[in-house]
């Protein structure tokens, strides 16, 4: 193919969503729905512990990054989809898939950060509860939250920043929606650097985080079997059961995702499918495990939603 094409002014292509005609409306009614529900469910979580002023607590603190990020990344994806569903043309400019693809890595290593730095807030607040104020103190908190957003934007920032070319070689995006390893490759250059460094941070992002969270939830099982607290025990098994479960189908999601792109054999609809539901169900039940099943956002919500159906004297 031409290797002079512009990366501000090729348009590219992206995988056919195989949507049959008769199928277009109720798809994107179902998508626009799925889209809504997120941003409702998210911001919910959101208003409340801002307007709330007894959930500015270190846990809560840390909560609210999870669905303002959760927002940025469905909001990189959702829109350009339904309007892909709604007009059946899956062409996008070079400059909108680079931008797309970035708020969509910013999304998933910023999942997986948020989702660490809370779970070492839970091992803490139960296997050191002595100790909690002053290792979460609010200097160690906006720390914490500066290390985040950080790391999630260097890392991520600097994977890109190594693989932007002024030429490609194809046009043909080989997914639906925009990534690091399908930009990489249209790229006409060699892409050893970018791939030696994808790989890591695929390692340090998905590594690091998943020994974390399997560490501190196993300490905090331990602590509650030791206080032989049936109660606490039940409700920590429940919740560090739950919280275990959806962060490892993340992991496997988010991996096979990125890996399938090295391999040839690997299943095209499988990778697609994963691909999606990394962009639906973690900004959907984020909200409902890690915040609305919380028992302090529980009481706050209904209090709130009482005041405002009483009737005024």
């Amino acid at each position: 193919m031409e290797s002079n094409l512009s990366i501000y002014t090729t348009l590219l292509s992206m995988e056919s969503l195989e949507i049959l005609p008769s199928n277009i409306i109720p798809a994107f009614i179902f998508g626009t729905l799925t889209y809504c529900v997120i941003l409702f469910f998210n911001m919910t979580v959101l208003l409340t512990i801002v307007f709330n002023k007894k959930l500015h607590k270190p846990m809560y603190i840390l909560l609210f990054n999870l669905p303002l990020n959760d927002i940025a990344g469905t909001t990189a994806f959702f829109p350009q989809l339904m309007f892909s569903i709604l007009t059946q043309n899956r062409s996008i400019t070079y400059s909108a898939c680079f931008v797309q693809a970035l708020l969509i890595h910013f999304y998933g290593a910023g999942s997986f950060l948020i989702l660490t730095a809370m779970a070492y807030d839970r091992y803490v607040a139960i296997c050191c509860p002595l100790k909690y104020n002053t290792l979460m103190s609010p200097n160690t908190l906006w720390k914490i939250i500066i290390v985040i957003w950080t790391l999630d934007f260097t890392m991520i920032g600097l994977a890109f920043g190594l693989n932007y070319r002024k030429e490609i070689c194809s046009t043909k995006i080989v997914d639906m929606f925009c990534n690091n390893p399908s930009l990489m490759k249209l790229i006409c250059d060699d892409t050893k650097l970018g791939n030696f460094y994808g790989l890591f941070t695929v390692a340090f992002f998905q590594g690091l985080p998943l020994l974390l969270v399997i560490f501190t939830y196993i300490q905090i099982l331990i602590t509650v079997v030791y206080k032989r607290q049936s109660d606490s025990k039940s409700k920590a098994i429940q919740t560090c059961g739950t919280h275990l479960v959806v962060f490892l189908c993340l992991e496997f999601n988010v991996l096979f995702a990125l890996i399938a792109h090295r391999f040839e054999s690997a299943s095209p609809s499988l990778r697609r499918a994963l691909g999606a539901s990394i962009m639906i169900f973690p900004p959907i039940l984020n909200p409902l495990i890690y915040g609305l099943k919380t028992k302090e956002i529980q009481q706050h919500l209904i209090f709130f939603f009482r005041k405002k159906v009483s009737p005024t004297k």
